[in-house]
C-alpha cells in the first residue's frame, strides 16, 4: 500500500497488548506504523507506540560499560546511577569478555548462589524470546542462580489461597472461573471489590489474537447487576451501568466482615453449606461477634472505618443472599499492607453465602485484572523454551529484592518458615524494569549500590539500565523471529522479523550463547535461534492435544494455526460442591478452611487462622492526609514505551497526572493543569493536576510506569518514589505498592525539564 507517498508492505506481529499490523517501508529498513486490526473489538491504544519505540533516541544501540566499573573493577558503589555517571561504549567482544570474567569470578569465589537472576517483566510476548526463560536457562547452564518466586500482581494471594482452598483449588480459581457468558446466564449480582478496569483486559502474557473480554463483560452487564466497590467510580465502564459503592482505600476487609456479620445476625447464612463444605465457621462467628477483641464487626463499625453507610452494607448483604451472587476481588486489593486479608474475607463472605460451586456464584479473583480471565477457554499447553534444572535452591518472593541485596546473610519470615538471604554479588536483569515496578526507589538505589556488578539486557536506556554496570543492547520483538499466544487464546501466531536490529543490538539468545561459550557451558545445544524456534514448535505439535497443527514451515507460511478451544465444563468447585467427600479439596481438612489451623500455628503477629481486620490508617496528626491509589496505566504496559505518543498524550505539563476530587484540589489551591508536589514518608515527585468527581474525597490517584529519572530523584514523576517497600505480611512478603499516604501541595517553583527519556553521558575511552 502507499503510506504518505511511500510504498510499504504489511505483516503481523504481537505484543502483550495483542496482535497488530506492522507497516514496513518497501526497502525493509523502517517500521512506518503499528496499528491494531480493524476487526479487533477492543484494541489497545498502546499498540500505536510500538513503532515509535523502535526508533526512539533512547534505544541502546551499542554495548556500554559504566566508566567507574570499567576503571575501578567490580564492587559496591554508592555513585551507581547518579547524575555524574558516565558510560563507555565498547565492542561486543570486549563486553562479553568482561562479563564472562565477572560471572566466572563470582561463581568461583562466592558460589552460584551469589548470582541473582532478576528477570521479572513483560519484555516480549514471544514464546521463544521470553526474557525470563532465556536468562534462567543461561544461568542454569553455568551452575545456577538465586531466583525469585511468585509475582507482583498476586504475590499475597499465591501464598494465602492454597491454605484456604488448596493448591488445586487455586489452579481451578485461575483457570476455570465462571465465563462472562456463564455470568450473563446465571448471575444475578456481581459484587466487584476493586472495580472492573477495562484497560487491564487489554493485557495478557503472550497477548491475544483479538480482545474479547470487554465485549463479553458488556454482554454480562446487560443481564447481571454489577456493584463496584471502589474508591473510583470510573473503575467500570459507564455503559455497564454499574452501581458504585464508594469506599476508603484499604478498608474492603472491614466491609466484607460486616457483610458476613449481617448474614449471620439476620439468618441469611447457608448453614448447611458451612457445615458440610467448610471448617472454622464457628471461629469466624465468634470473631464477628467481637469475642476475641471486644469489637463486633457490625455495619456501623464498618461505616466508621470505610465510609460506606451501614444501610448500604446491610442492603448489599440481603441482596447477595436473595439471588445468585458472584464476589470478585481484583489483584490490586492484595497489593497493600495486610492486603491478603481482603482475599481471606471475600472467601469467607462467599462461603457464608453458600454459593461456591454453583453456576455463576461464589468467589473469584481476577475479573478486571487480566484479559484472559473469564473468556471461557481452558488454557492449553503452549510451546516453551526449556530452562533446565537450577541446582541452586535459594529463592526470595519477588517483591523482596531490596531486602535480598541489602541484608544478605540474614533471614526473613515467609509462609510459616524463614528464608535465608544469600549474599548477592552480581545481578543479571533482563526483560523488566525494577526501577518502575518496585517500591521505594530510593531504597532500591541503595540496594543496587551494594552489589559488585549489575548487568542489564535492554532495548532502551530505562532507569534500570542507567544504574547498570554492563548494558547490552537487545533486539526487540520486531527485530527477531518468534511465535506468540496467550492463555485461552484462539491462535498460535507467528512473529516474523520486520526490520534488522537497531545499531549493534543482538538477540538475547545470541548473547547468552556467546557468554556460555566463554564459560565452557552448553546453552544452545548446537542449534541457532531459528532451529530452536522450529524445535519447540514441533515438540508442541507432537502433543496429543494439538492434533491438527501443521508442520513448522506450513505454520510459518500461514502466519499461525488455530489453538484447541476447550471450553469450561462448568464453574470451578462444581465437583467439590456436589460431593465434598468424593472430591475433597487438597487442604488439610479437605474442605474450605475459613479457620486454618496451619496459619494459626504459625503464630504470626499479623496473620490469624481466620480473616481479621488490621487497621493501617495514618496516626492522628500525620502530614500525609490523602490516600494515593497507584493503578495500572491505560496507554502503556507498566513502564513500557512511556516515551511514546500514546503515553505522552496523558501527561499534564509533561508530567504524569495526579487525579484529585475537586474539593481536595480547591482546599489546596489547585486547578486542572497545575503542577503539584506530592510527598510521602519515602520521597516526593511532581505531577500534573487533573480534577474529577469520579474519586472519593480524600483520595488521589496516579498511574504507575512513568520513567524514573535517577538524575532528579526528588522531582521525578514515577509513583514508586512514594510507595513503601514493606511486605504485605510476614506470611506472604508480597508487594504493598497499590496505595500510600501522601500530602499534596501546589508547586510554584521553576519547572525543571523532564530528562527521564535521555540516555546517560557517554564518555570517551
Amino acid at each position: 500500500m502507499d503510506h504518505d507517498g511511500r510504498v510499504t508492505r504489511t505483516q503481523e506481529s504481537s505484543t502483550h497488548w495483542g496482535t497488530f499490523q506492522v507497516e514496513i517501508s518497501d526497502d525493509g529498513r523502517e517500521v512506518v506504523e503499528t496499528r491494531p486490526y480493524s476487526d479487533d473489538p477492543d484494541a489497545a491504544p498502546a499498540i500505536a507506540a510500538v513503532a515509535e519505540g523502535l526508533r526512539h533516541p533512547s534505544r541502546v544501540t551499542r554495548p556500554a560499560i559504566r566508566r567507574r566499573w570499567l576503571e575501578r573493577g567490580p564492587g559496591p558503589d554508592p555513585l551507581r546511577g547518579t547524575p555524574d555517571d558516565q558510560y563507555v561504549e565498547v565492542g561486543w567482544d570486549e563486553a562479553l569478555d568482561l562479563l564472562a570474567r565477572e560471572l566466572d569470578r563470582v561463581r568461583t569465589v562466592h558460589g552460584n548462589r551469589g548470582i541473582f537472576g532478576g528477570s521479572y517483566g513483560w519484555g516480549s510476548a514471544g514464546r521463544f524470546h521470553h526474557a525470563q526463560s532465556q536468562l534462567h536457562r543461561f544461568l542454569t547452564s553455568i551452575g545456577g542462580y538465586t531466583r525469585s518466586i511468585n509475582d507482583y500482581s498476586r504475590g499475597a494471594s499465591l501464598v494465602l489461597l492454597p491454605h484456604l482452598i488448596g493448591p488445586r483449588g487455586m489452579r481451578e480459581l485461575r483457570n476455570r472461573p465462571p465465563s462472562w457468558r456463564h455470568i450473563a446466564e446465571h448471575t444475578d449480582l456481581m459484587i466487584a471489590f476493586g472495580g472492573l478496569r477495562r484497560s487491564n483486559t487489554w493485557v495478557v502474557p503472550g497477548g491475544h489474537d483479538r480482545h474479547v473480554g470487554t465485549r463479553l463483560a458488556g454482554e454480562a452487564a446487560a443481564s447481571t447487576h454489577i456493584v463496584s466497590v471502589s474508591s473510583q467510580r470510573d473503575d467500570t465502564l459507564a455503559e455497564w451501568d454499574a452501581e458504585w459503592v464508594g469506599i476508603r482505600p484499604g478498608t474492603d476487609t472491614a466491609v466484607l466482615l460486616a457483610l458476613t456479620h449481617t448474614l449471620v445476625t439476620e439468618g441469611l447464612a447457608d448453614e448447611a453449606f458451612l457445615a458440610t463444605h467448610t471448617v472454622g465457621a464457628d471461629r469466624v462467628r465468634a470473631y464477628l461477634r467481637g469475642e476475641p477483641d471486644g469489637v463486633a464487626k457490625t455495619p456501623e463499625w464498618a461505616e466508621a472505618v470505610s465510609g460506606v453507610p451501614a444501610t448500604t452494607i446491610r442492603d448489599l448483604a440481603r441482596r447477595a443472599a436473595a439471588g445468585r451472587t458472584l464476589v470478585n476481588v481484583t489483584y490490586s486489593l492484595q497489593r497493600a499492607e495486610h492486603g491478603e486479608q481482603a482475599i481471606f474475607a471475600a472467601v469467607t463472605f462467599a462461603a457464608f453465602l453458600g454459593q461456591i460451586g454453583l453456576p455463576g456464584g461464589g468467589f473469584t479473583h481476577g475479573y478486571g485484572s487480566m484479559g484472559d480471565y473469564g473468556v471461557g477457554v481452558v488454557p492449553v499447553p503452549l510451546p516453551t523454551f526449556p530452562q533446565g534444572r537450577n541446582p541452586v535452591t535459594d529463592f526470595i518472593p519477588c517483591a523482596r529484592i531490596s531486602d535480598l541485596l541489602l541484608h544478605g546473610g540474614e533471614s526473613i519470615p515467609y509462609d510459616g518458615g524463614t528464608l535465608g538471604l544469600p549474599v548477592i554479588r552480581l545481578v543479571y536483569w533482563a526483560g523488566g524494569n525494577p526501577f518502575h515496578h518496585h517500591q521505594d526507589l530510593r531504597r532500591l538505589t541503595r540496594a543496587v549500590a551494594a552489589v559488585d556488578t549489575l548487568v542489564v539486557n535492554e532495548f532502551h536506556w530505562t532507569p534500570t539500565a542507567r544504574h547498570a554496570d554492563i548494558v547490552l543492547p537487545a533486539a526487540t520483538g520486531l527485530e527477531r523471529d518468534d511465535l506468540a499466544a496467550g492463555a485461552g487464546d484462539t491462535r498460535l501466531r507467528t512473529m516474523p522479523r520486520a526490520v534488522a536490529p537497531a545499531g549493534e543490538a543482538r538477540e538475547e539468545f545470541w548473547i547468552y550463547d556467546q557468554l556460555a561459550r566463554r564459560l565452557d557451558a552448553d546453552f544452545a545445544e548446537g542449534r541457532d535461534s531459528r532451529e530452536w524456534l522450529e524445535t519447540i514448535y514441533e515438540e508442541w505439535r507432537e502433543r496429543p492435544d494439538t492434533p491438527d497443527a501443521p508442520p513448522f514451515e506450513e505454520f510459518w507460511r500461514n502466519g499461525g494455526t488455530p489453538l484447541p478451544q476447550h471450553h469450561y465444563r462448568d464453574d470451578a468447585f462444581t465437583d467439590y460442591r456436589a460431593d465434598p467427600v468424593a472430591h475433597p479439596l487438597d487442604t488439610p481438612s479437605g474442605r474450605i478452611e475459613l479457620f486454618s489451623t496451619t496459619l494459626d500455628a504459625f503464630g504470626l503477629a499479623d496473620t490469624a487462622g481466620h480473616a481479621v481486620w488490621i487497621d493501617t490508617a495514618e496516626p492522628p496528626g500525620s502530614p500525609y492526609d490523602l490516600q494515593l491509589l497507584c493503578t495500572q496505566p491505560s496507554r502503556r504496559l507498566h513502564s513500557q514505551l512511556d516515551m511514546a505518543a500514546p503515553s505522552r498524550s496523558t501527561k499534564v505539563a509533561d508530567r504524569e497526572p495526579v487525579r484529585l476530587h475537586p474539593s481536595d484540589a480547591a482546599a489546596r489551591g489547585l486547578t486542572d493543569g497545575d503542577v503539584a508536589l506530592v510527598h510521602s514518608a519515602q520521597g516526593s515527585l511532581l505531577a500534573g493536576v487533573v480534577t474529577t468527581d469520579a474519586l472519593l474525597s480524600g483520595v488521589a490517584q496516579m498511574h504507575t510506569g512513568a520513567w524514573y529519572d535517577p538524575s532528579a530523584p526528588e522531582i521525578a514523576d514515577c509513583v514508586n518514589v512514594l510507595t513503601k517497600d514493606v511486605g504485605t505480611s510476614q506470611l506472604t512478603q508480597a508487594s504493598s505498592g497499590a496505595r500510600v499516604a501522601v500530602s499534596i501541595a501546589r508547586y510554584d517553583g521553576e519547572l525543571p525539564p523532564v530528562r527521564a527519556y535521555e540516555g546517560p553521558r557517554l564518555a570517551a575511552r
